[in-house]
């Protein structure tokens, strides 16, 4: 029955979101983003997103919230997605899909700046990349990850990551929670003239 396929997929979502829920360990790692990325902006620096596919439109839909607006009125903050179809196909023509996250990050990201690395595998070639140059470059990678956290895993400063699920969709529902909850933290935090 399509009803049951249906309550189906909502349940297993709702145990993931349990599960990662029921571990103290995450609410920590997001308090600790969280407060990182205050600090960057605190001090005048940004955060720089990416990931491929759905986790792209992560990426952009941080940016969007941070740069344009969430909950409330607010000065804009300065989050940037690597997301320009013609930067990203020039990038990979010339120098190779690996490279299009950071050649990016090699001409913009600076030191204090933070990197947010999506990827549900953890094992994308050009995030891993991009988290590498992003160390060299003296900034803050947080990556948000799934299954065992791959090998983006070990190169991120904090890394949060959702819980073993098969799917790839379970993992993006985890993410995208965890960074509508590090915005509306990170507003709370600034307390930037919220109304």
């Amino acid at each position: 029955m399509a009803t049951d396929m249906i309550r189906g997929d909502l349940s297993e979502a709702l145990n993931i979101i349990e599960k990662f829920l029921a571990d103290s360990k995450n609410i920590s790692a997001i308090e600790k983003v969280g407060d990182e990325m205050v600090k960057a902006f605190r001090s005048g620096n940004k955060v720089i997103s990416c990931g491929n596919g759905g986790s792209m439109t992560d990426a952009m839909h941080f940016a969007e919230e941070l740069s344009g607006k969430f909950r409330k009125d607010r000065p804009s903050l300065p989050a940037i997605a690597i997301s320009d179809p013609s930067y990203i196909t020039c990038t990979a023509n010339d120098y190779g899909y690996e490279f299009i996250f950071s050649r990016f990050i090699e001409s913009l990201g600076t030191k204090g700046d933070i990197l947010l690395a999506i990827s549900t595998s953890g094992n994308s070639g050009n995030i891993v990349k991009a988290a590498e140059t992003a160390k060299s470059n003296g900034m803050f990678v947080i990556g948000l990850t799934g299954k065992d956290g791959g090998k983006l895993a070990s190169v991120c400063d904090i890394e949060i990551r959702a819980p073993y699920s098969e799917y790839s969709d379970r993992v993006q529902e985890i993410h995208i929670k965890i960074i509508h909850t590090l915005i509306h933290y990170i507003e709370q935090k600034l307390n930037l003239g919220l109304i």
